[in-house]
């Protein structure tokens, strides 16, 4: 039998706020190597102790909230989800309901939109630890209390493509608004996915949805679900009845298993957080938030299409992250400098493009090599304009170029100019030297001139080859090209 699948994703990333939620503990996302060193009465849960409301994260959420096109409430407010699990101090999670930071957004992935129903921010729980052979769980706190968005979409998705292309997106908004690191790997973004399937003529959400957790890559958020969606077709069509339940995706087995009966709202017995009154905020506020936006990924591709002339398959992985895409564009501005000041010769769009060439092939080689960042490295964007002016001047071949950008990757000297004259990689671009060096090889290779002469291309090219062997690579290409053709015709 047909049917057709509908897909809901949930998504939570930790922020990277100095602090936790509701207390002063240094925000270690959880990543401390120590347990339970950044904790306090109040991650605890100890009596008497109150939550405080990290103002930080909040921002940080509306601004989420605002990137992707939502309404932010003017009246917001915390309340209690209870439930119990070893990892959570309290017996219940301070997290959102009814009145949420953010509603009703959107964002356009591929040429669809995803509807966005809610963003809301709660506080993150420990980590059950399992001794390997133990009968005995250990709890790390130092998790506990960390800030956590979570947004909820509409059930929009029908593919497993669109899902995890949609949390790829999210993730580049949320590192470009400086928010959140994602690091699927580190935990701090997991997705979730809720997944129905009905038959075809059948209302969309009539269906009985299943909720797939602990899925730590985009990849596997894919997988989970074409897992899932061959699961329920099997169930479907055996006459099956499909429970509504959590499970949880096993990414060595690549499926997913039963865990536990799927909570509803009420299970959780949510009411307003008596420790933290509402929050109203104002327009002002608002617009004041809305100020502070930097370019955003879809915008930033789109200037960088009409700026600077890239093809767009270049554009898109230049504008990936904002830290690369600003590494870039200083290094733009140096070069736009550098030819006003007389000091490059070469046209501005060709430098441009040079730059974004050695971008995208010999600094990415690097850094992909050395696992750093574009921020990490030693070469600035000064440095690295300086050394794109020499190679659009023609002042050094493409071989010698490379060699120059790995000298200045490992650091010590980031100079371009001191790195070609201590390594001798100047390109020959004078003619009269080059005039000797191609009547040379014409007078040593004349069965190659007589080939040539009758009509064999490929002897041009060995003749080329002569010549660049004998000036040790540094001959100008070109020139010594055109000054073999003229030799070649008289």
């Amino acid at each position: 039998m047909k049917y057709n699948v509908t897909i809901g994703m949930e998504v939570h990333a930790e922020l990277k706020t100095a602090s936790k939620m509701f207390c002063a503990c240094k925000n270690g996302l959880g990543l401390e190597k120590e347990p339970n060193v950044h904790i306090c009465p109040v991650c605890t849960a100890q009596p008497g102790s109150l939550p405080v409301p990290n103002r930080r994260a909040i921002e940080a959420v509306q601004r989420v909230g605002l990137a992707l096109g939502c309404t932010l409430r003017l009246r917001s407010k915390f309340d209690r989800k209870n439930y119990f699990y070893p990892d959570i101090p309290k017996g219940y999670q301070i997290s959102q309901y009814d009145e949420p930071f953010c509603e009703q957004g959107a964002m356009a992935v591929g040429g669809q939109a995803f509807r966005v129903t809610r963003i809301h921010l709660e506080e993150d729980t420990g980590k059950s630890m399992h001794p390997a052979g133990a009968n005995y769980t250990l709890v790390d706190f130092n998790r506990a209390g960390v800030p956590l968005m979570e947004l909820v979409t509409e059930p929009d998705f029908s593919t497993g493509k669109d899902a995890s292309l949609f949390c790829q997106k999210l993730r580049q908004i949320l590192r470009y608004l400086d928010v959140s690191n994602a690091d699927m790997e580190k935990g701090q973004m997991r997705c979730e996915v809720n997944i129905s399937l009905y038959k075809e003529g059948d209302d969309r959400l009539s269906g009985t949805k299943v909720e797939v957790k602990n899925i730590n890559s985009f990849r596997s958020v894919e997988r989970a679900i074409e897992y899932e969606i061959a699961r329920q077709t099997a169930a479907l069509d055996n006459g099956e009845k499909i429970v509504q339940e959590t499970r949880g995706w096993d990414e060595v087995k690549n499926v997913t298993v039963s865990q536990r009966k799927k909570e509803s709202a009420h299970d959780y017995r949510y009411f307003p957080e008596p420790d933290i009154p509402p929050f109203v905020f104002t327009e002002e506020y608002v617009e004041q938030l809305r100020s502070s936006l930097p370019e955003l990924p879809d915008a930033k591709a789109k200037r960088f299409l009409a700026e600077y002339g890239l093809p767009e398959a270049d554009v898109v992985i230049m504008t990936e992250d904002r830290e690369w895409a600003a590494y870039f564009e200083n290094a733009v501005s140096e070069l736009a400098d550098k030819i006003r000041s007389g000091e490059i010769a070469a046209p501005l769009t060709h430098a441009v493009k040079l730059a974004a060439n050695y971008m995208l092939t010999e600094l990415r080689k690097h850094l992909m090599a050395s696992g750093q960042r574009i921020g990490d490295i030693a070469i600035t964007p000064e440095n690295y304009a300086e050394f794109i002016g020499i190679v659009a001047d023609g002042k050094i071949n493409s071989s010698a170029a490379q060699t120059v950008l790995a000298e200045m990757y490992r650091g010590g000297d980031n100079d371009p100019a001191h790195i070609i004259e201590r390594l001798n990689l100047a390109q020959v671009s004078d003619v009269s030297e080059l005039e000797t060096v191609v009547a040379t090889v014409l007078a040593a290779n004349a069965q190659s001139v007589a080939d040539y002469q009758a009509g064999k291309q490929n002897a041009f090219q060995f003749l080329i080859g002569q010549v660049m062997a004998a000036t040790k690579g540094k001959a100008n290409p070109k020139i010594a090209a055109d000054l073999l053709k003229q030799k070649l015709e008289i």
